[in-house]
């Protein structure tokens, strides 16, 4: 009898010390679980929010024909970047910073836009503004490929040129026939072309990943490209907006 309450006590404490197990189980994984959903939810916020300002730079740029990006270049392009108030950070020596959005065309409109970041380099006109938006236009397939390796240098594996604005603004000229990137820039208004140089480009996968579960490279050239339908909502407004301005049928 002894021996069998022996046996009860050690089961009941067993089952207790599993009891207890089981509760700090679930009270870490709800914890983790709960923590990866809040992460997620302020990535996709911030996703959107790069988004709507990217969307919003290249509207009011396009919204003024005779100071825009000239119709035929846009329609040549392969890929639009856009990096929304660049930060000044040395501006004036060389330094910059900041986060945009990349798209590249697809049948019938534009992808998913994928998060890069941006540093370094110089600049040839310097604005002195505290903040810059910049927009590139990758004009081929080679541009593209370069700027999906680790780290893109403008400058140094692409050739890059001031893009000409405005309706009137000629497109032929040799230096833009051959260059593989055109870059503008829009501080207080005005826009213009830019020449940069030294400019690193690095994809966010960080962001990437928790928007769509895809590295920048999927994104931009993998099989499964997504509908504006697959895209999480917040960020069509970037490849509608640039589908209001060049679509190829």
């Amino acid at each position: 009898m002894k021996s069998f309450k022996t046996k009860l006590r050690a089961l009941s404490a067993q089952f207790i010390s599993l009891s207890i197990f089981m509760v700090l189980l679930i009270t870490l994984v709800t914890a983790t679980s709960t923590r990866a959903q809040s992460k997620s939810a302020k990535k996709t916020a911030e996703a959107t929010r790069e988004a709507q300002k990217a969307a919003q730079v290249f509207t009011k740029i396009m919204n003024v024909p005779d100071q825009a990006i000239p119709q035929s270049l846009l329609d040549k392009a392969e890929a639009v970047a856009v990096f929304p108030g660049v930060l000044k950070a040395g501006f004036i020596v060389g330094g910059r910073a900041g986060d945009g959005v990349i798209s590249r065309r697809v049948p019938g409109g534009w992808s998913a836009p994928a998060f890069f970041k941006l540093g370094g380099g110089s600049v040839g006109l310097q604005i002195g503004a505290s903040s810059t938006d910049l927009v590139m236009l990758f004009m081929n397939t080679e541009a593209l490929k370069g700027l999906l390796q680790d780290k893109f240098e403008i400058g140094g594996e692409g050739s890059v040129a001031a893009g000409p604005v405005g309706r009137s603004a000629s497109a032929s000229t040799d230096v833009q026939l051959k260059a593989q990137i055109l870059s503008y820039s829009r501080s207080k208004g005005l826009f213009a072309g830019l020449e940069l140089k030294g400019v690193v480009i690095d994809p966010d996968n960080d962001d990437n990943l928790a928007i769509y579960h895809m590295k920048a490279n999927d994104i931009l050239t993998g099989k499964r490209k997504m509908t504006i339908n697959q895209m999480p909502a917040g960020v069509r407004i970037f490849p509608r907006t640039l589908a209001r301005y060049s679509v190829r049928r």
